[in-house]
């Protein structure tokens, strides 16, 4: 058995275990499907609760047990009792890429002494009311800001941040469309 002291750890990261996630996925490519879900109820006003389905990630199911509060502030008639549903997105969105940003530094051995992303975007509230047509009820725009440190060269933190880029699927999926099928079911 491995003396977990002799772990490759690099930003808190396993690069032994990562490699064999790597290889896992290169050898099959079933391995690579991981699937996602949540299922979120009212709680009253404007707060709702998710909790994540189970993941499947190649064959394997892995379950989870966590709720995820949101609310609205008291000016968008919430009781601000948590994070509402554009702050959680746009968290979703941060934690997504910072995984990649620690993953990318790990693998070149640059250890991380402080990463923070910032993200900012800008709705029209007129949309969201239905009060023109004109104007989409989402962002039409994000930005961010990412601060990183540690001992790595400007050049490997340039080759991060366009990896992430790359390789983040929250990223993606902010940066193209994606396609939602809906369906309704009446109780």
């Amino acid at each position: 058995m491995l003396n977990p002291d002799m772990r490759n750890i690099v930003n808190g990261l396993d690069l032994d275990a990562l490699g064999a996630v790597v290889e896992a996925v290169q050898d099959d490519p079933a391995a690579a499907r991981a699937g996602f879900g949540v299922v979120t109820r009212w709680m009253g006003q404007t707060r709702t609760e998710s909790r994540p389905t189970a993941i499947t990630l190649g064959s394997e199911t892995i379950e989870r047990s966590f709720t995820i509060p949101a609310d609205e502030p008291e000016q968008l008639l919430g009781t601000d009792q948590a994070p509402n549903p554009q702050e959680l997105l746009l968290s979703a969105l941060n934690a997504c890429m910072t995984v990649g940003y620690v993953a990318g530094a790990a693998v070149r051995g640059i250890t991380l002494t402080r990463l923070e992303i910032e993200t900012r975007g800008e709705l029209d509230l007129r949309g969201f009311l239905g009060l023109s047509d004109t104007v989409p009820p989402g962002y039409p725009g994000i930005d961010y800001v990412v601060r990183i440190a540690g001992n790595g060269t400007p050049g490997q933190f340039a080759e991060i941040h366009a990896e992430v880029q790359r390789t983040s699927p929250n990223y993606d999926n902010f940066a193209r469309a994606l396609c939602m099928e809906a369906r309704l079911e009446i109780l």
